[in-house]
C-alpha cells in the first residue's frame, strides 16, 4: 500500500505543478494586453497633444492671414486719403484705418501668446516622444520575457502531462478512479500530507488513531473533514 500511496503522491505533485503553470499561462494574455494598453494610452496622449499643437499652428496661420488682409485694407484706405473730397470721408477713412490697426495690434498679441504656447507644446511633445520611445522599448523587453516564460511553461506543461500519463499507467486502476473523483470535487487537490496530526489541505486535526494508522500506511485513508486522500509526512522536527 505504501508504494501505491507514493504513486498517488507523485500524481498529485505533478497535478499541483501543472495547475500552477496553467494559472501562469492563463495570466499571460492579460499581462500582454495590459502592457499593450499602456503603450496605446501613452501614444494616444501624444497624439492628442499633437492635435492641439496642430490646431494652434492653424490658428497662428489664420491670424497671419487676417493681418495680411487688414494690412491690404489699410494700404488701400491710406491711398484713398489723398483723393477724398470731404472732411467727412477723410475722417471715416481715418477711423477705419485706426480700427484695423487696433485689430492688428490685438491679433499680434494673440499671435504672440499662440506662439509661446506652440513652442512650449513642441518641447513637451518632444520630451514625451523620447519617453515613449524608451517606454516602448521597455515594454517590448517585458513582452519578450513574458512570452519566453509562456513558452517554457507550455513545454514544461507538456512534459508534466507526459509524466502524468506514465505514472497513471503504473497506478492501480481503482485508486486512479478514486484519485480523479476526489480531485474533481476537491478543487484539484486529491492528495494531501498530514503533519503533526494536521491535514495540510484543510488545516484540520485528524483523530489520533487515524494519525497512527497513517504512519503504518496499511490502507488508504481520507481526511474526515475535507475527504481528501491523506498520507503521513515526517514532521519538520524529525528532519535530519
Amino acid at each position: 500500500m505504501k508504494e501505491k500511496i507514493e504513486t498517488l503522491v507523485r500524481l498529485q505533485k505533478i497535478e499541483t505543478e501543472a495547475n500552477g503553470i496553467r494559472i501562469m499561462l492563463n495570466s499571460v494574455s492579460d499581462k500582454l494586453d495590459t502592457l499593450e494598453a499602456k503603450v496605446n494610452e501613452f501614444e494616444q496622449s501624444i497624439e492628442k497633444e499633437t492635435s492641439v499643437l496642430n490646431e494652434l499652428k492653424k490658428k497662428y496661420r489664420s491670424y497671419e492671414s487676417d493681418i495680411k488682409t487688414n494690412d491690404a485694407q489699410i494700404k488701400k484706405s491710406q491711398e484713398k486719403l489723398n483723393s477724398v473730397k470731404t472732411n467727412k470721408e477723410y475722417q471715416a477713412l481715418l477711423k477705419g484705418i485706426q480700427e484695423l490697426k487696433a485689430k492688428n495690434s490685438q491679433i499680434e498679441d494673440e499671435m504672440l501668446e499662440c506662439l509661446e504656447r506652440t513652442n512650449e507644446m513642441e518641447k513637451n511633445i518632444a520630451i514625451k516622444k523620447a519617453e515613449f520611445s524608451k517606454f516602448e522599448n521597455q515594454t517590448k523587453t517585458e513582452k519578450g520575457i513574458i512570452e519566453k516564460e509562456s513558452n517554457r511553461g507550455k513545454k514544461k506543461l507538456a512534459d508534466l502531462d507526459t509524466d502524468w500519463q506514465n505514472v497513471s499507467k503504473t497506478t492501480d486502476p481503482e485508486l486512479l478512479k478514486k484519485f480523479i473523483a476526489v480531485k474533481s470535487r476537491a478543487g484539484g487537490i486529491a492528495v494531501a500530507p498530514v503533519v503533526d496530526s494536521v491535514c495540510q489541505a484543510c488545516n484540520m486535526n485528524i483523530p489520533p488513531q487515524m494519525y497512527n494508522d497513517l504512519y503504518r500506511c496499511e490502507s488508504l485513508k481520507f481526511c474526515p473533514n475535507c475527504q481528501r486522500i491523506i498520507y503521513w509526512e515526517k514532521p519538520s522536527s524529525l528532519e535530519n
